[in-house]
């Protein structure tokens, strides 16, 4: 199993980067997680409280489950991943997404390479690095269409935790990567360069 790690700032084009890849490679090949559903459950809280949490801090992940997870796919185990709910903050109380062990498993989120533990379960190590004035607007669109987010508390969330959670932890983790892909979903030419090694891998061929 290869175990391919994409992260970056918010906004910069990481899931897009990955689904890109997806199509290329075909999405029976690939297992996909998201990292963002792997935020900690903190049904104990009020709506409220959830609210204030710093969304953006690396410990706001359940790493040990993503990385427990990430071992019973090695083992060949099927999981059932966690789907959170960013309209409650909470996880989903219904629904798990099922994930199928695979040759090629893809995780994206912003703390991807952060985690030291983690970080040490990826074969390849990507960062997507995106200009932050394209990834402010695309968080904005993002926030207000799916997670029906209003202009201010964006505002005041990017000024308070995004931001400053970028530079002490997500940018500080671009030189752990292994490919560094400027403009994200743009950038044809990393998108094809990830795509050849991965199907390097997929033929029995080494990294």
């Amino acid at each position: 199993m290869l175990i391919i790690g994409i992260a970056g700032g918010t906004g910069s084009g990481k899931t897009t980067v990955a689904r890109s890849v997806i199509d290329r490679l075909g999405s029976d090949k690939v297992t996909f997680i998201s990292q963002d559903n792997y935020y900690k459950n903190n049904p104990h809280l009020s709506f409220a409280e959830r609210e204030k949490i710093n969304y953006d801090h690396p410990l706001a992940f359940d790493n040990e489950q993503l990385i427990d997870d990430l071992g019973r796919l090695l083992q060949g185990l099927t999981v059932q991943a966690p789907v959170y709910d960013f309209s409650v903050h909470a996880r989903s109380t219904t629904a798990t997404m099922e994930l199928q062990p695979n040759k090629i498993v893809i995780i994206e989120g912003l703390h991807v390479l952060s985690d030291e533990k983690l970080r040490e379960m990826l074969h390849i190590k990507v960062f997507v690095d995106t200009d932050p004035d394209v990834r402010i607007l695309r968080r904005v669109v993002r926030d207000i269409e799916e997670r029906g987010r209003t202009i201010q508390s964006i505002h005041d969330q990017y000024l308070t935790t995004v931001k400053p959670m970028h530079e002490a932890f997500i940018e500080p983790s671009k030189k752990y990567a292994d490919l560094i892909l400027p403009e994200g979903g743009h950038n044809q030419v990393g998108i094809e360069l990830l795509t050849i090694l991965t199907e390097k891998y997929l033929t029995g061929g080494a990294l």
